[in-house]
């Protein structure tokens, strides 16, 4: 029977598992988290995607109270800056743009209007999330349509979980790791020794130590799918700046010499980073590239942050499960790091072992997230492939590097038919896939032909009630900065 589960390292990882795991089976498991003041946590994830809403939910988490603990700003999307080219710029919006038919999405039918002369705009003015994003708008309710996430403080994050965790049961046991001891027979983890001689045993153990794996690598040695030759980055450096101008609902990606940039806006800071290949760029370089392209006094010295893309070849081993960044990395050009986490700790709820762990449970959670993971890593491939530019040895790259059979295939469909899809249990939508392809320079040579049926007149009727209805909602929305502080400013000290 698995009822003592041990997690291995705290930070956001951990607190995510803890939290979940204490409010939905609290009372059939006994939860124990081993975590170091001594160890530091990477803590740079504070961008998030919609889904986050949905998992807090499952937890019972009040958005305001959340917020204000956090220092948390909404977020309509990502900007995306020079990616297909110098100068170019676009806005993956998180809402869906106009109406599909049951036969073919929207976009066909804003295709055919640009190739007749009924509409020379963008697809974006047809998505509220889009046009609130590019106005610094912003609001929210119960019953709001708004597609959403938010830009948050990972520590402060953390400690938000810590709490309610421990309020929910769960025991934290402060110390270093110092040894992990196996069943002689099976390999199965049984118990973990700290440095102060305390030794903690358990059924399933559950391993967010960050990029050491402490538990599914170096005890367990799992091994590791490497991705770097489709996503070359290898680094990042990261640095906090003072907040010196309001905040806007969406994180900024700024494509650079050898990688690119982030700018994510906070109500107290604004986080940034350089995320870079160090074959083509230093540390100190990287970090002096970085301080030069900020905007805000620094509040901490440049932090280099390095890893490698790709996942763990088994997400659970054994009685180990790895969570978080000890199961893989995938950059952060998505925000999707706290959302594997939230995907890998439900995936693990709803597999959970109580009655023994066996092949079958550990196969199917292994397949789905490895599914998830490759899904994820063609999307992010994209950007970078993608690209007309050619002023870089990096960007050089990039354009003309082999990519996936998987993804290969999604960009001759778009390419040839204008199609566009969401695979089951994907995350990124149909609407994902075009803002990004579009944005990027990829057009399709053709649409389906049931929009042609549309009379002309029809046709530029239903564009423009289209495009009315996001402009009314648009402009009745409050200033993003405006509705941070009626609603959830900062409950904190800076």
């Amino acid at each position: 029977m698995i009822k003592r589960v041990v997690i291995a390292g705290g930070g956001t990882a951990g607190w995510i598992t803890a939290a979940a795991l204490s409010i939905q089976m609290g009372e059939l498991l006994e939860i124990i988290l081993i975590e170091s003041d001594a160890i530091g946590t990477v803590g740079v994830g504070e961008a998030s995607i919609p889904p986050m809403r949905t998992f807090h939910k499952l937890l019972r988490i009040d958005e305001q109270e959340f917020m204000k603990a956090t220092s948390a700003t909404f977020k309509l999307g990502i900007s995306f800056e020079n990616w297909g080219a110098l100068g170019d710029h676009y806005l993956h919006a998180f809402g869906k743009a106009g109406k599909e038919t049951w036969l073919a999405d929207f976009h066909h039918f804003w295709l055919c209007a640009k190739e007749k002369g009924l509409a020379n705009d963008e697809i974006g003015e047809y998505c509220i999330e889009h046009q609130a994003a590019k106005a610094n708008k912003f609001a929210t309710s119960p019953d709001s349509p708004i597609s959403y996430a938010y830009h948050l403080d990972a520590g402060r994050y953390a400690g938000f979980l810590r709490k309610i965790s421990e309020e929910k049961g769960v025991t934290r046991i402060e110390g270093k790791i110092t040894r992990i001891n196996q069943n002689s027979s099976t390999g199965f983890i049984e118990s973990i020794d700290l440095e102060s001689g305390l030794s903690i045993k358990g059924d399933l153990f559950v391993d967010c130590t960050g990029f050491r794996g402490l538990l599914i690598e170096q005890t367990l040695h799992t091994g590791y799918e490497d991705w770097s030759h489709w996503l070359p980055c290898d680094s990042a450096v990261a640095v906090q700046t003072t907040a010196v101008e309001p905040a806007i609902p969406y994180t900024r990606s700024i494509s650079r010499d050898y990688g690119w940039q982030w700018r994510i806006p906070l109500q107290h800071r604004v986080g940034n980073g350089l995320v870079y290949c160090s074959r083509y760029l230093s540390d100190e370089k990287a970090k002096e590239n970085l301080l030069q392209n900020v905007v805000g006094d620094p509040l901490s010295q440049p932090r280099v942050i390095k890893f490698k893309t790709g996942k763990r070849r088994k997400f659970w081993n054994k009685n180990c499960v790895a969570i978080g960044l000890s199961s893989g990395f995938l950059e952060p050009l998505e925000s999707t790091s706290i959302h594997l986490i939230m995907m890998g700790v439900t995936r693990l709820m709803q597999l959970f072992p109580f009655s023994g762990i066996n092949d079958s449970i550990v196969n199917h959670y292994n397949q789905a997230s490895s599914d998830e993971f490759e899904q994820i890593r063609d999307f992010i491939i994209l950007h970078y492939k993608a690209t007309s530019r050619e002023d870089t040895a990096f960007w050089r790259f990039c354009k003309n590097m082999e990519i996936p059979d998987t993804l290969r295939q999604r960009m001759n469909l778009f390419v040839e038919n204008a199609q566009a899809y969401q695979a089951g249990g994907e995350l990124f939508r149909v609407d994902s896939w075009l803002q990004v392809m579009m944005g990027q320079g990829i057009m399709p040579k053709s649409y389906h032909p049931f929009a042609r049926l549309m009379p002309d007149n029809h046709l530029r009727e239903f564009l423009g009630q289209l495009k009315s209805q996001v402009a009314q909602v648009v402009n009745r929305l409050p200033e993003h900065e405006t509705f941070i502080k009626s609603y959830c400013a900062f409950s904190g000290t800076k």
